[in-house]
């Protein structure tokens, strides 16, 4: 098995996924072994002016966090290594499991 990185990955659906990726060799063929995969959306936040990154889970109801993809249903992959797009993704990862990001009052 390879070291796993992130990656932008292009499937043949034309669907565009962000995650952690490990390919793996299994009987002649390459799969893709997908931590947390999601989708990026750009969006424009009117009152403020200001674009933001909105980030969703790929499959919404899905209590497994690994995905595997066979490599025949991808178009493209390519290696991100951009600190913003990392540190956006990285703090999905810490918040997705909250039930809310609001406090409790007594």
């Amino acid at each position: 098995m390879k070291e796993e990185f992130y990656a932008t990955i292009k499937l043949i659906s034309g669907e565009e996924i962000f995650a952690q990726v490990t390919p793996c060799e299994e009987e002649n063929r390459t799969l893709l072994i997908l931590d947390t995969p999601v989708i990026f959306e750009s969006i424009m936040i009117k009152h403020m002016g200001v674009n933001a990154m909105k980030v969703e889970p790929w499959i919404a109801l899905s209590d497994d966090s690994m995905v595997i993809i066979d490599m025949n249903k991808v178009i493209t992959i390519s290696e991100v290594k951009n600190e913003q797009i990392l540190c956006i993704y990285n703090k999905y990862l810490r918040d997705k499991d909250r039930d809310s990001n609001q406090t409790k009052v007594n």
